[in-house]
């Protein structure tokens, strides 16, 4: 339940009764840890991302008027700024994007509860072992009125939501393998059915928090300070350290030196090597046309070398029971869709696209939500400054298209008019192994995979890559769910 807020002259009197009580540090003007006997949290990390300078995050949200005001509003709405907000930041347009469809989906009217929706949230966070995001909606859980038991595992929780368990494990690792059966069981479970409109809600979450997992993880994002992991009561390292460094990160030995150090001049002109790149590639598409089967062929070429890609150089993720309590069968990950003996069709969007059919499916049975997703599947996309690194007015249209597609290839997703011999020109190795694994298992997704790929681009740039990396994770994950809704109606 929250708390009634209190009227002006309460807070003030509140505010000079405990600097009375705290004493005011005359030096700094923040709270005096002296004679307080109080344990007094510290952060853990720096700023909202373990991968990007505090300051530069800083920086933008400090001096764009725009940004300031989204996170205005994005705070008088949920009654906080999350540190994934403050990352988004670096792209404002996409951001106001993504908050109103998020802040549609859990608060406004809709097909499910509030307390299904944020239990909804849980589970899907917790298939990635994205602590980050479990805990956020735990406590929004129990705020909306949900159940405390629900949170001891799975099997406390109802029978129609545990029985959401198998679409969430099959859509997050592999969702090629959803069939209309899938969708027939939760739809015709006697008292336990959902009915179509409650799936579609529930379908639409899951991918959200799917591909916000995949973010949370490729961006590095911390903890807020008041959150589990995101403070230490441990005494600082630095001398003279002062409460007033609990606000602003500082208060650690941590410094945010440009990672490239001295590289940059040793990376033999990365960014030009790729503009070459574009501009060759776009000459060659203007002077002939490859065929049909031969496009068809580098497809099938660039699925297959997808799956020689490792996705990552840690061991075995083993999720905490704290987490492994909210889904089933935790040994269940991503496997690449063609094994050796295996054969999965072709997903190709010209039969199922999300333009010509799944928009449409998602607007009839959940009004709004589907203009919403698609107004942040195009603001992802299209998002453009004209830039690439220092260089200006630069057309990245070509590079954007290759991110996209190569992720929904990953999943076994094919456009007929695209040449997929382009990818293995515009994505190097340490390109695609940071994609797959964010995208596939963004829980295993490292410091020095995020610095490893594009070492010459802005911070910004390398957000704007997880923001696509995100919308065609979700994309790809929709279309394999509502084409088997589709086929389950027809």
């Amino acid at each position: 339940m929250r708390h009634a807020v209190a009227p002006a002259e309460n807070v003030e009197n509140n505010y000079f009764a405990v600097t009375d009580l705290l004493k005011i540090c005359t030096h700094c003007e923040r709270l005096s840890k002296k004679d307080l006997g109080v344990r007094i949290p510290r952060p853990l990390g720096n700023g909202p991302s373990r991968f990007i300078p505090e300051k530069e995050i800083l920086k933008v949200s400090k001096v764009d008027a725009r940004t300031q005001s989204i996170f205005e509003d994005a705070f008088a709405a949920l009654g906080r700024l999350d540190n994934i907000s403050l990352v988004m930041g670096f792209h404002p347009q996409y951001l106001g994007s993504f908050l109103r469809t998020q802040h549609y989906l859990l608060q406004m009217d809709g097909p499910l509860s509030l307390h299904y929706r944020h239990y909804i949230g849980i589970m899907a966070a917790a298939r990635h072992q994205c602590s980050y995001l479990v805990n956020l909606h735990v406590n929004d859980f129990l705020q909306v009125g949900g159940d405390f038991k629900w949170l001891n595992g799975l099997d406390g929780a109802p029978q129609k939501l545990q029985q959401l368990g198998e679409l969430n494990k099959i859509l997050a690792h592999r969702p090629w393998l959803l069939t209309k059966e899938h969708i027939e069981r939760l739809l015709k479970a006697e008292e336990h059915s959902w009915s179509l409109a409650e799936l579609i809600h529930a379908v639409v979450l899951l991918t959200h928090y799917h591909s916000l997992a995949s973010f949370t993880f490729g961006c590095g994002i911390t903890p807020e300070i008041h959150c589990d992991g995101g403070h230490t009561f441990r005494p600082p390292s630095l001398s003279q350290y002062c409460v007033c460094d609990i606000a602003n990160g500082n208060g650690h030995a941590n410094h945010h030196d440009d990672p490239l150090g001295n590289q940059v001049s040793e990376l033999c002109g990365e960014v030009e090597v790729l503009m070459e790149r574009m501009k060759q590639l776009q000459e060659c598409r203007d002077d002939e046309e490859a065929s049909q089967e031969e496009m068809a062929t580098r497809f099938e070429r660039e699925k297959t070398e997808s799956m020689l890609v490792v996705t990552a150089e840690d061991e075995e993720c083993v999720p905490s029971r704290d987490i492994s309590r909210h889904f089933e069968d935790p040994s269940y990950g991503y496997k690449d869709f063609s094994r050796r003996g295996e054969h999965v069709p072709t997903f190709r969007v010209q039969d199922y696209s999300w333009e010509d059919h799944g928009f449409s499916l998602v607007n009839r049975l959940y009004p709004d939500v589907g203009q919403m997703l698609d107004e942040k599947f195009q603001m992802a996309y299209n998002l453009t400054y004209n830039t690439m690194a220092t260089h200006k007015d630069v057309d990245t249209s070509m590079l954007r298209r290759a991110i996209w597609n190569y992720i929904h290839c990953m999943f076994g997703i094919r456009y007929d008019d695209y040449d997929y011999g382009e990818i293995n020109q515009l994505l190097d190795r340490s390109f695609k192994i940071y994609i797959k694994t964010m995208v596939c298992s963004p829980e295993k997704t490292t410091k020095r995979m995020y610095e490893s790929f594009w070492r010459q681009f802005q911070h910004s740039e390398k957000v704007h890559v997880n923001l696509l990396l995100m919308e065609a994770r979700m994309q790809a994950e929709l279309l394999y769910a509502l084409r088997a809704i589709t086929r389950y109606m027809t």
